[in-house]
Order: structure tokens, then sequence, then C-alpha cells
């Protein structure tokens, strides 16, 4: 019997399209759904392939964007991605032909745990496209508070491969119930912010536009603020003020602008910056600039964006010809914890593609955050497949952490992203704008801030590990 490759790509481009920008979040389902029915027809034969036709059809058109920023690197991830969830497969069908009754909870959990490696694996982490994205609008969504994106993920997986979905949807419902008495997350006060985007072209790399021109696009929108006297702080993007090749930012002619500008309206600026180190490389950091021109605060890029801010196996890929001159250097990954304080407010920071990651958000609920910030630079990218898919990824950190987000970046998109996932206020892509909204802060932890992914992770390693077991007894016991 031969695979139907063709429907395995269908039920994968079903899945994508549930992802932003498509953002039909049903077709999740569908697609898994299909692939579930193709899966067991197959039987014993080729769940590797089976799997890996499906991550195609899933993968190669939500992950596009990456074609215009490294070929190889497109494909690789795309390669790599499908394999996880190959790997599952074959877990799936080791389970199952002892028990046909484990082979469905191990499908669920196998592939589960593929979209997790994804948290760490390659190049550090590369959860874009994600399962758990696709429900950023979803009720599902409200999942993510309790166990974040592993068990928005489990729970799409359930759904879709579960014989009795009715016995799934109450087992969640229950535990949304239980978990609420653990969320201590509450209201105390307000902050107003500014958000500031130059706007400007997309799809462009290093070295296409002069970064004064970008930094004189946020100068004249920032120049449309009016003082307000309850404002807390203006933010800027992330590394729009580049003074790589030109010294220290606090020797610098923009930093004596940027304090102008927080004396004129009388409120800390929070911007991205970009500076030499000396050897070769450079930092990305978020720094807060008082009306007297001091830097009171300052956090560096932790996760720095692979193909983006650093180039994984530079050599190789220069011995095959790939373009790493669009990487030249390097950033030199932080080491200071994810906050900032501005205006006697704490801010968890996540710059650009650390969004994407909880863990990084946490470190700075941890310490005490009441909103988190999102600077970030799509301005690299083209198509607004990765911007939307970052808006998501905001939504569901807000769920997270029951904190109000703030996305601000220099092309789009910028956004308020309230504690319930609602995106309030958003720029479109390429335009100049300020958006400015007063936000509630909070205190307090959800579930899923006090726990983190960690044990999740492990009852699902565990989960599969008991049915392994299982299976190898049944299958002792049939030779026998």
């Amino acid at each position: 019997m031969r695979i139907p490759r063709l429907r395995l790509v269908a039920a994968g481009a079903l899945v994508a399209a549930s992802m932003p920008p498509w953002g039909w979040w049903p077709l999740a389902f569908v697609g898994c759904a299909a692939y579930a029915t193709v899966a067991a027809g197959a039987g014993r034969r080729a769940p590797f392939r089976t799997a890996m036709w499906w991550a195609a059809g899933w993968f190669v058109p939500s992950l596009a964007w990456m074609w215009f920023l490294t070929v190889p690197g497109y494909f690789l991830v795309v390669l790599i991605f499908g394999a996880l969830h190959g790997t599952a497969a074959v877990l799936a069908a080791a389970v199952g032909r002892a028990s046909d009754a484990h082979r469905r909870p191990a499908l669920v959990i196998g592939h589960t745990l593929a979209e997790t490696v994804r948290l760490s694996a390659p190049f550090g982490g590369v959860p874009l496209a994600t399962m758990a994205l696709s429900q950023s609008q979803s009720p599902l969504a409200h999942l993510a508070g309790t166990g974040g994106v592993v068990l928005v993920t489990l729970a799409v997986f359930a759904l879709s491969f579960a014989e009795h979905r009715l016995r799934v949807a109450a087992a969640l419902a229950a535990l949304l119930m239980l978990a609420l008495p653990f969320d201590s997350t509450r209201h105390v006060g307000s902050a107003t912010y500014a958000l500031v985007q130059g706007g400007g072209e997309q799809g462009t790399h290093v070295g296409d536009v002069d970064p004064r021109d970008v930094f004189e696009a946020h100068l004249a929108a920032t120049r449309t603020i009016a003082p307000r006297a309850d404002r807390t702080a203006v933010v800027w993007p992330e590394n729009v003020i580049n003074i790589t090749g030109h010294g220290s930012f606090a020797e610098s002619r923009e930093r004596d602008e940027i304090a102008a500008e927080a004396r004129r309206l009388g409120v800390p600026f929070v911007v991205g910056i970009t500076e030499d180190t000396g050897d070769g490389r450079f930092t990305n950091a978020q720094v807060v600039v008082q009306p007297d021109g001091s830097v009171t605060d300052r956090y560096d890029k932790k996760r720095r964006v692979p193909f983006g801010e650093y180039m994984p196996m530079r050599s190789l890929l220069d011995s095959l010809g790939a373009p790493v001159d669009l990487v030249p250097r390097d950033a030199v990954p932080g080491t200071t914890p994810g906050f900032l304080d501005a205006d006697g407010v704490r801010m968890a920071v996540a710059i650009s593609w650390e969004v994407f990651f909880g863990g990084r958000v946490n470190e700075g609920i941890d310490g005490g955050a009441k909103v988190i910030v999102n600077p970030t630079n799509g301005s690299s990218y083209t198509w607004t497949i990765l911007q939307t898919q970052q808006v998501a990824s905001s939504r569901i950190r807000a769920r997270e952490q029951g904190r109000w987000v703030l996305q601000v970046a220099p092309t789009g998109f910028s956004a308020f992203v309230s504690p319930d996932g609602e995106v309030l206020e958003r720029t479109g892509i390429s335009e100049r704008r300020v958006i400015e909204r007063t936000v509630d802060l909070h205190t307090g932890r959800t579930p899923y801030s006090r726990l983190g992914n960690a044990p999740y992770i492990w009852a699902l390693v565990a989960a599969l590990g008991l049915l392994l077991l299982r299976a190898r007894g049944a299958n002792r016991k049939g030779r026998s």
C-alpha cells in the first residue's frame, strides 16, 4: 500500500492555515484528525514517512518567510521539525503493535513532545509555527495560564486524535476549574505607555538602510507626542539606535537627542540599541534613558535569533556557498535578568525573538514585573507570517502571566495585548504611528508562572515511557 502523500500534505496544509497570518484555528483540529486517520490506515507501515509528509504540508507554508532570510536554514529547519514528528509517529506505532488502544494516547503524547523539543532545539529552540500559536484566538488559549504552550498543544492533539472527545473536553474543563484557586494575580494600579513605530520598508537587511534614517524616523514620530502628566514612559522598538562602529551609546549624539525628548515629555524612554563589544561582535540591548540623559537600567538580549543575530555552523554553511555574509557578525548573549525599571514600574523584557519562549518572560515576572514589554524588529522579514505569529505569541504570553504585553516594532506590528489575550490596538505594516494606552498593572502568579513547562514535559515523558514499557511487556508475552 502506497502512502497517500497528497492527502497527508493537504492535512498538513490545513494545520498551516490555522496559523497566523491566516488564523483559521478550527482547521488545526481538522488537519490533525485527517493525519491521524491516514496514519491509522497505514497501520505499521512507514509511520516516519507518513508524519514527514504531514509535517511538510504544515511547515513549508507556515515558515515560508525563512526563504528570504536563509534558504539552507529554511530547508534544514523544515526537515528537523518533520523528523521530530516522524519520530513521534514511530514511537506511537511501536506502542500500537502491542495494543491498539494505547496507540492513540501515544500519538497524542509523542506529537506533543515533538512540539516541546522545539522550545530548546535546534539552535537553542525555534518555536515558530507551533500548534499552540494556532490556538491564540481559540477557547483553548485559556489553558495557557495553567499549563502554558505544552498544555495547549496537548489539548489540540488530544481533541484531534481521541476517540472520546467529550471525555477529553470534560477533563480539560475540570483542570481549568481546579487551577483557578492557584491564580493569585491581582490588579495593583495602572501605567500609561506610548509605543513609537517609525515606519519603513519591510524585507530589508543590514546595510540596506542607513541606521540614521531609522533613528530619525522614530524621532520624527516621537516629536508628535504631546506632554501628558500621567504618562509613565515612551517605548521604542528593538535596535533602532544602531551605533555599531561609532563608539558607545553613552557618548553618542543619539543619546543626547533621546534625552532632549525625555526632558520635553518629562518621562523616561525605553529604547533599543546595538553597540560594538570590541571583539568583532555586538550587543542588542534595551536601555532606560532618563530626562537628564543618564542610563539607569539595561537589559541585553539573551536568546539570539539563529540566522538573524548569529550564524549557526558558519564555516560549514560558508563552504556550501550559503550567504553567511547576511549576518556578518554574531551578537553576544546577555547575562542579566530580564526586567527593567522605568518610573517606578518594573517591566519584564523579552526582546523580539524572546517572546516566543515562555521562560524568558517568566524570568522577569519572577523578578517582580507588573507588565511585559516586547520591543522587536521584524523589518528584515518579507510578508507578515512571522510578524503575525509574534503577535499570537504575545497573546499566549499575556495569558500565561496574567499581564499586559506591550509589543513595539519599527515597521509593524506594534500592539497592546490585554491579560486575557485580546489585541486592543495594533498598527499596520510600514506605517509611522504612535499608539498610547493606560494599562492595568498586575502582581501575583498564575499556575503556569509558578511551575513553568518542566513538570508538564516530565509528566508526558513518564507517560510515554510507561506506554512503551507496557508495549514491550505485551510483546514478550505474545512471543512466549
